[in-house]
């Protein structure tokens, strides 16, 4: 119209990927039940341009896998494999190798890659590098048959260790989908350790009953063992030896705690409760000197994250569960208490000391990558009660440096996750899984852990826990939605 004028206006400014928002209602002050979206509804950059949710409705995820592996390896015997396949035959390593090559196909697609940084995986690809370099060091000094086969055992045990470490750390698509893997871990920890309880009250070894058609049993079962005389007898429920036993439950105590204690409804509160007790009540039955360190190493790994009155409750509840084992089985606990006290006297800790001179002459030989991945094996060698000094014959030096590199790796990524963690439920987890790796590391010392596969799996799933923890934490939006893409819808 004449004698109007138009204002310019301006051209929308357009809106970068990083600007990028949900939209979303404003909650009212007054509704204590307003809507509060779900940092899971951050969108996820997948490709230039494109975004998609972490929430998607998939049948079959990462977290789904890890649960089936949990339950393969805890509660079949460990001594169940697929004919033919020897050690690496277990149902539960079969899956994982799986998850190995389906991370690796996931590389091969930029839409299918995970963005953002993942410190776990180059701690994996430091141990890696050692075991691959070590086997090239035992192809070129010539090996038996025995040794060949060894290595390649230990070659394909490594591959699935990866597929569960880096499933964990980078295919677990949400912080939900991680407690529901660690939870159904306690469930089946627990489930496990009342197998061994009912090995010691009844004394006859359950596990035979387990039949499972077309799966076989490699050699025989672990079976029960006397210690200390008086009628007490070793457990080790589904794993492969007493130790091993006693060491993944104390795995579990930290975690059974957490949730115990964070859990969403009180019922479940209470189940976790009741699990952790019965784990820790059959930590003892294994008459292990090593779960004993193992779980008190656990305790003080959490004691940072817990206020003096919740510190106060584990003190009278561990007390209290002596006093139940002491009433139950008297001499039980005289007979841990010997197992400390006559160590100097112990066939065992002297078996495990005349071990340095032969150790270390053999190391002479072949200081810096060993005599090759798996190919010290006590048919023809000898048994060797420490993992560390089995790293130092297999890989050498090189070795003993990645195992270091490996464990403290999910130790620092598991505080560096606690330090960012905005919740005291996200500290508090953070604190249980860090102490898994460290337990780990000290228990090498007493047994030589990483020939056991159920120790292996569940140190994998917490060494990925840690790399997850981390990216939930990261504030970088491509780091916190790094996850396997498209394979999972």
């Amino acid at each position: 119209m004449a004698g109007q004028t138009r204002t310019a206006q301006a051209p929308p400014k357009p809106v970068a990927p990083d600007d990028l928002r949900i939209f979303k209602r404003k909650p009212k002050r007054n509704r204590p039940n307003a809507y509060r979206p779900s940092p899971d509804l951050l969108p996820v950059l997948v490709d230039e341009g494109t975004y998609a949710s972490r929430r998607r409705h998939s049948h079959v995820d990462a977290a789904s896998l890890l649960i089936l592996i949990v339950v393969l390896i805890q509660l079949l015997p460990s001594r169940l494999v697929v004919p033919d396949l020897t050690s690496v035959g277990r149902p539960g390593l079969l899956v994982g190798l799986l998850l190995a090559v389906w991370w690796l196909l996931s590389k091969l697609h930029p839409r299918l890659a995970m963005v953002g940084p993942q410190p776990m995986r180059w701690a994996f690809v430091v141990y890696a590098l050692s075991l691959l370099l070590s086997y090239a060091a035992g192809q070129f000094r010539g090996m038996p048959t025995l040794e060949a086969n060894s290595a390649d055992r230990a070659l394909l045990g490594a591959l699935a260790f990866m597929g569960i470490i880096f499933m964990t750390a980078d295919g677990v698509p949400t912080r939900e989908r991680l407690d529901d893997v660690q939870r159904v871990l306690v469930y089946c920890t627990a489930i496990n350790s009342l197998l061994g309880i009912l090995q010691f009250i009844t004394k006859k070894d359950l596990t035979q009953n387990i039949v499972i058609p077309g799966l076989t049993l490699q050699g025989e079962l672990v079976g029960l063992a006397d210690r200390g005389g008086g009628g007490l007898i070793r457990v080790a429920g589904t794993t492969g030896h007493y130790i091993e036993f006693s060491v993944v439950m104390a795995f579990a105590v930290p975690l059974g705690i957490h949730y115990a204690r964070y859990a969403a409804r009180k019922v479940e509160r209470r189940l976790f409760l009741l699990c952790t007790l019965v784990i820790a009540g059959s930590i003892p039955l294994a008459l292990s000197r090593t779960g004993i360190l193992a779980v008190a190493v656990a305790i003080v790994c959490m004691w940072p994250a817990w206020n003096w009155r919740f510190r106060f409750n584990v003190l009278v509840v561990t007390m209290g569960l002596l006093a139940v084992l002491s009433v139950v089985r008297p001499g039980l606990l005289g007979t841990l208490r010997s197992l400390f006290s006559n160590a100097e006297d112990d066939p065992s800790i002297k078996g495990r000391t005349e071990d340095y001179d032969v150790v270390f002459q053999y190391a002479s030989e072949r200081p810096w990558l060993g005599r090759g991945t798996g190919t010290f094996i006590p048919e023809l060698y000898r048994y060797l009660d420490n993992q560390w000094l089995m790293t130092l014959m297999n890989n050498g030096y090189l070795g003993i440096a990645a195992m270091v590199v490996l464990h403290f790796a999910g130790v620092f990524l598991a505080i560096i996750a606690f330090r960012r963690a905005e919740t005291e439920v996200d500290r508090h987890l953070c604190a249980a899984i860090a102490s898994v790796p460290l337990v780990a590391a000290l228990t090498g010392l007493t047994f030589d852990s990483f020939s056991f596969s159920t120790f292996v799996v569940v140190l994998g799933l917490q060494l990925g826990a840690a790399g997850a923890m981390w990216r939930f934490t990261h504030p970088a939006r491509t780091t916190r939605g790094a996850a396997v893409g498209a394979l999972n819808r």
